[in-house]
């Protein structure tokens, strides 16, 4: 890969630094990312004078979730235009008046997922840091990673569970049990970093001003230890989260992921979109709920 466009990547001592990097966009997902990330994440397992991977995102909040407005815009490399995976012919079958292949939406939400789950993967330990916000989508990368790091007062969720998504990697019942999973995605809610450290999704919250301080001590440790050890302890434990069949919820996420935006309510919010704008759309999906009009693009 000649050149990065979404992700950074920086080796200092014994961490491999990815670090999100389109903060204009509140380090929305665009097409690039999750093949960026695998890239990234590949670079560091090779690497071995890389202990361990350390995640964060630039600007003001981790990630937003989806940029759609650059999935409208650009195909992803490699996908030639009217081909089945061309965004273009995924978005014209959203429409109630024609038929819809969910094997099509299916077809390209899963090259991200792969991607995402690279970080699941990777050979070497994962540390995310999380500030700001962290929702939609880009819940999908921090679960993926194996220990968070979060503010305080960062916003972590998916609200499209409301309407219009479903959380494609499927991780948040391995997180935290099928009750606290079932609370969040039944309502779309979201939680603090406080609230994530306290229900065992995140390691540890810190205020914005000892964030940094906390994420960098934990790397520290981490990279102390040999990294063949850290590769046994990471395949050991992972093997409790692939045995019951992560596999296949996977498979059934994000298959749900384009069913939810085909729904007679998904039409409703595309159109309601179309008309006021995705902002305003979102703050009218989440006003019944006490938190209109703060999320951010998908979220």
């Amino acid at each position: 890969m000649d050149t990065l466009k979404t992700v950074t990547y920086e080796v200092t001592g014994r961490v491999a630094r990815l670090t999100l990097n389109r903060p204009h966009r509140g380090n929305a997902i665009t097409h690039d990312m999750p093949r960026e990330l695998a890239f990234c994440v590949e670079r560091a397992s090779l690497d071995p004078a890389v202990h361990v991977i350390a995640l964060s995102g630039n600007g003001e909040g981790f990630c937003a979730g989806y940029d759609l407005e650059a999935f409208a815009r650009h195909l992803p490399e490699g996908v030639p235009p009217g081909s089945a995976l061309d965004p273009g012919v995924i978005e014209a079958n959203h429409d109630a008046s024609r038929p819809w292949d969910p094997t099509l939406d299916y077809a390209m939400m899963v090259r991200n997922v792969r991607g995402f789950m690279s970080l699941f993967h990777a050979e070497k330990p994962v540390v995310c840091k999380v500030h700001g916000y962290c929702v939609a989508g880009g819940t999908d990368m921090a679960l993926c990673s194996d220990l968070l790091v979060v503010e305080d007062r960062a916003k972590i969720g998916y609200p499209p569970a409301r309407v219009w998504g479903s959380p494609t990697t499927a991780l948040w019942t391995h997180r935290l049990g099928p009750e606290k999973a079932k609370r969040l995605l039944f309502t779309g809610d979201s939680l603090s970093g406080t609230e994530a450290a306290a229900w065992g999704l995140a390691t540890e919250a810190a205020s914005r001003a000892e964030l940094d301080a906390r994420f960098e001590g934990l790397l520290e440790r981490i990279a102390r230890v040999p990294v063949s050890q850290l590769v046994m302890m990471k395949l050991l434990v992972n093997q409790a989260l692939t045995s019951p069949g992560l596999g296949p919820l996977q498979t059934l996420g994000t298959l749900f992921d384009g069913v939810a935006r085909h729904t007679p309510e998904g039409y409703g919010f595309q159109r309601r979109m179309a008309e006021v704008g995705h902002k305003q759309a979102v703050r009218e999906r989440d006003e019944p709920f006490g938190d209109a009009g703060r999320s951010t693009f998908k979220g």
